[in-house]
């Protein structure tokens, strides 16, 4: 009436269960809360409604898919890397495998990292872990003993973290960067003498 058009049930309901989870965690005042219910109600009482709680609200069960997926990643991670350093015969193929992860990783977390302040570090994290992993496994294989090899590859892996932590802005991945080269060049200059 007079242009009024009222809300879907569906779209009701979401934003209902929403003010109630803001409710419940007190987002925002209770009054304000209890305002905003009565207005998207229409006036009509909360219990006339088909059932609405605050667990049905669209963020908590975010969240829950969000934990869920960073468990998974990191469990596969894990997973992974086991069977990198104790199946010696499937080096190579393993080494490609998690090359490709580590790189998926990254790619993954430049793009996340302007949508979801959460997973964008994980990613980051757990590529990096990924990335120095295989670093330690090549090391070990084609240039064990051979220090300037690893005092190279190190350096490469905290370069990759210094321009990380510059390209996305991550403190701890420039930090983690800047004293592993600095950890390296303090090393050689100690053995030189």
């Amino acid at each position: 009436m007079f242009g009024v058009t009222t809300m879907t049930n569906p779209r009701k309901k979401i934003i209902l269960n929403e003010i109630l989870f803001w409710k419940q965690n007190k987002l925002l005042p209770e009054h304000y809360c209890d305002f905003l219910a009565t207005l998207y109600a229409e006036g009509a009482d909360l219990e006339e409604l088909n059932p609405v709680h605050h667990k049905q609200a669209i963020l908590p069960s975010e969240k829950r898919k969000l934990v869920f997926l960073i468990v998974g990643i990191c469990i596969a991670m894990i997973a992974l890397l086991f069977m990198y350093f104790t199946i010696t015969s499937l080096m190579l193929i393993l080494t490609v495998i998690v090359g490709i992860a580590a790189l998926t990783l990254f790619f993954t977390a430049f793009r996340v990292a302007r949508r979801n302040d959460l997973l964008a570090p994980i990613f980051h994290l757990l590529a990096a872990v990924l990335l120095f992993s295989m670093t330690i496994r090549i090391y070990t294989t084609y240039f064990n003993g051979d220090n300037i090899a690893l005092f190279c590859l190190i350096a490469t892996n905290c370069g990759v973290w210094l321009w990380s932590g510059i390209k996305m802005k991550l403190f701890y991945f420039t930090v983690s960067g800047v004293l592993g080269l600095l950890a390296l060049i303090g090393y050689y200059i100690i053995n030189l003498s």
